[in-house]
């Protein structure tokens, strides 16, 4: 069964590294389909002089008819841009390209046509440009799919580091109110379950990290450790494996995440910046608790590359590669119950 990879913004580096990553899995495992602009694609390819087949399609009937034996890449156009590629340049005819192929390639998995979803970035200014109001992938793909509250994970397969993000993109002056009105206690939950069905962890071992600094020393910086987070923690104690809070940076700095199977962070930078320190060209971004697979590379559009062929697949590569793994392990999950 295919795999749907979206394009991402054309003038990014998506189309780039999607070609890379087709010159470098294992086909016998992936079945990668592109879903997006077969157009800028092409334009990558020649542009880049890559040795690539390239089959476009304009109906998912017509893909499935595919030989086993054809080698090229098939993408499917959804949408195609009404002026040139030009990479580098933030445009509303990339944004509208980006979600429209994100749209498409959710129906697909929604209707069980294809196993998962891997993303190419999209930059959040041009997508707002194209009249959308989303923040990026995750809460998109939780309303297509009606999903309240799905979980932004930060995964690296090398080290096996997973950051969980309790609050994803918001002004940091509203994290403490979100923190005390989050229902941390579900959001724990859902993500050992997801633990549990995606990575086939049976008893996931979590780490809380704390909001203020150094957990704010017995609430002399602050009082959410003490009157949310560690009442939580103890309720949760007596059926997970969850521990906290921690004070953040001791936490990476002594190299503790290497004994938890996630660590969940306040809010986004606090997560996000030691995985991007520790994993920035093999990290991985997962959207848990959607009943769909979805993973994307850890990284940006990259503008001030694109087009040049220096853009790194292996964030790609290895998020394709974590998809299969999940919808293998999911169907694993569902044969045994």
């Amino acid at each position: 069964m295919f795999t749907a990879w979206t394009t991402g913004d054309i003038h990014g580096i998506g189309p780039e590294i999607i070609l890379k990553s087709f010159q470098k899995i294992n086909k016998s495992y992936c079945k990668p389909l592109v879903v997006g602009s077969a157009e800028a694609l092409c334009f990558y390819q020649k542009n880049l002089n890559m040795n690539i087949g390239i089959e476009v399609f304009d109906s998912f009937d017509a893909i499935e008819n595919m030989q086993e034996q054809d080698t090229a890449l098939p993408v499917l156009s959804v949408a195609e841009p009404s002026r040139p590629v030009t990479p580098g340049i933030i445009s509303e005819d990339a944004g509208r390209i980006a979600m429209k192929a994100i749209r498409e390639a959710g129906r697909l998995c929604m209707e069980g046509k294809v196993r998962a979803m891997v993303t190419a970035p999209i930059h959040k200014e041009a997508i707002s440009k194209a009249g959308y109001r989303n923040t990026g992938h995750t809460d998109y793909l939780a309303g297509l799919c009606g999903v309240k509250d799905p979980t932004m994970l930060f995964y690296d397969p090398l080290s096996s580091l997973a950051i969980a993000l309790a609050t994803i993109h918001v002004p940091l002056k509203r994290v403490p109110g979100l923190i005390q009105s989050l229902d941390l206690e579900g959001f724990l939950r859902k993500l050992c379950q997801s633990l549990r069905k995606d990575f086939l962890v049976p008893r996931p071992r979590i780490a809380v990290l704390g909001l203020n600094p150094h957990a704010s020393d017995g609430g002399v910086m602050g009082e959410e450790e003490e009157t949310t987070l560690k009442p939580c923690i103890r309720k949760l104690a007596e059926s997970e494996n969850i521990e906290g809070p921690f004070p953040a940076d001791g936490f990476f700095g002594a190299g503790w995440y290497h004994g938890y199977d996630a660590v969940v962070a306040m809010y986004h930078d606090q997560g996000l910046l030691p995985f991007k320190v520790l994993a920035f060209e093999t990290g991985i971004n997962v959207t848990l608790g959607l009943p769909i697979v979805r993973t994307s590379p850890g990284h940006g559009t990259s503008f001030d590359i694109a087009g040049m062929g220096s853009a790194s697949p292996k964030s790609f590569t290895e998020a394709a590669m974590l998809a299969e793994m999940i919808a293998d392990n999911r169907k694993r999950v569902t044969s045994s119950q």
